[in-house]
C-alpha cells in the first residue's frame, strides 16, 4: 500500500481472547477511505469478533486498532456518529413503527437525508407504518439496511447485511452499495454470498483463524491461479494422456473440461485445435474458489466454536 493511501480502518496484531479460545490472533486489518473492502471468513474464523471490536463493543487483549483516526473504545460516542452499522440479525423496537426506527437511529448518527430514506424506502418495498413486532426478518434488515445508507455517515460496516433477503432485494442492496461506493463512502463488507463480495468489492481480506491470511484485489489473489478451460470437441481423444498440455483433464461426451496455467492459454488452445474444437469458454477463477482454497483440507482443532 501506498504511505500515502488513507485508511479509515487500521488493525495491527489485534488479539482478542474468551477463556482458552483465541478469536483474533493477531489480525491485522487496513481498509483505504473511499473503498469497498470485502471482509471473508466462515463462522467461527474471526470476522464478527473483530468488527465487535471495531464498533467498540469488546476490548481488545492486545494489539492497536484504529477506526476514521479515533480508537474504537475510547472514542466510541464520537465514533458512531461518523458510522452506520448493519448487523446480520437485526433487533427492532417492537413497539416502533419501521419509520420511526428509521429516524431514531439516523439521529444517533449525524442525520438523514430524508429524499435518500424516501427513495430507499420505495426501493427495498418496505411500509414504514408497520410496527417492529410484525415484521419479518428480511424487513428488519431493510429497516437497518435503509437507515444506514440514508445517514450522513463516512463509513459503513455491513456484517451479512442481506442475510434474510430474497433475490430480487438483494439485487438492489447491490445496486445501491455500487451508488455509494461511485459516492466515495467507505463500506467494510461481510458476507457469505461470494458473488456480492466479487461483484462490490475493490479489495478482499480473507480471515482464517483469527489471522488475515490473503489480501487484495480479486486479480492480486488469482495471481497464477489455474484458469479453467471448457471445450467442445468434435474429435474426442483416444486417450486424455495425449492432452499433455492441459491440468485434469476430463471428458465427458465431446465436452472437455481442464486447467491451465493463465500463461498457457494459447498453447492449450492451439492443441485443441487438433480435436476440431467449436467452442470453447475460459474462465478464471472465482472469489468462491479463492476462499475455498484457504480453507479446503483444513481442519481448525484450536476450538474456536465460541468465536465468530
Amino acid at each position: 500500500m501506498s504511505p500515502t493511501v488513507e485508511l479509515a480502518i487500521r488493525t495491527s496484531g489485534l488479539v482478542k481472547t474468551f477463556g482458552a479460545v483465541r478469536a483474533l490472533d493477531g489480525l491485522d486489518l487496513e481498509v483505504e477511505r473511499g473503498e469497498v473492502h470485502g471482509f471473508l471468513g466462515p463462522n467461527g474464523a474471526g470476522k464478527s469478533t473483530a468488527i465487535r471490536v471495531l464498533l467498540g463493543l469488546l476490548r481488545a487483549n492486545g494489539g492497536t486498532a484504529e477506526l476514521l483516526g479515533g480508537d474504537p473504545w475510547r472514542d466510541v460516542v464520537t465514533l458512531h456518529r461518523r458510522l452506520a452499522y448493519v448487523p446480520g440479525d437485526v433487533v427492532l423496537w417492537p413497539s416502533l413503527s419501521g419509520g420511526e426506527a428509521i429516524d431514531l437511529l439516523g439521529r444517533m448518527r449525524g442525520g438523514l437525508d430524508d429524499a435518500r430514506r424516501a427513495a430507499l424506502l420505495e426501493r427495498f418495498e418496505l411500509d414504514p407504518t408497520k410496527r417492529g413486532r410484525t415484521y419479518s426478518k428480511g424487513n428488519r434488515q431493510k429497516v437497518a439496511i435503509i437507515a444506514a445508507l440514508s445517514s450522513d455517515v463516512e463509513l459503513l460496516i455491513l456484517d451479512e447485511p442481506t442475510s434474510g433477503l430474497d433475490p430480487l432485494m438483494e439485487k438492489v442492496f447491490q445496486e445501491e452499495i455500487a451508488a455509494e461506493k461511485a459516492q466515495g463512502r467507505t463500506i467494510l463488507l461481510s458476507s457469505h454470498i461470494m458473488s456480492e463480495v466479487e461483484t462490490l468489492a475493490d479489495r478482499v481480506s480473507i480471515i482464517r483463524d483469527g489471522r488475515i491470511v490473503e489480501r487484495g484485489t480479486l486479480e492480486q489473489l488469482r495471481g497464477n491461479s489455474l484458469v479453467t478451460i471448457r471445450a467442445t470437441l468434435g474429435r474426442a481423444p483416444r486417450d486424455l494422456g495425449e492432452l499433455t498440455f492441459l491440468h485434469e483433464p476430463a471428458l465427458e461426451g465431446d465436452r472437455l473440461t481442464a486447467s491451465v496455467p493463465p500463461g498457457r492459454i494459447n498453447a492449450a488452445m492451439a492443441g485443441l485445435i487438433a480435436y476440431e474444437m467449436s467452442a470453447l469458454t475460459v474462465s478464471p477463477p472465482s472469489l468462491e474458489d479463492l476462499f475455498l482454497r484457504q480453507y479446503e483440507g483444513r481442519q481448525d482443532t484450536r476450538g474456536r466454536t465460541a468465536s465468530r
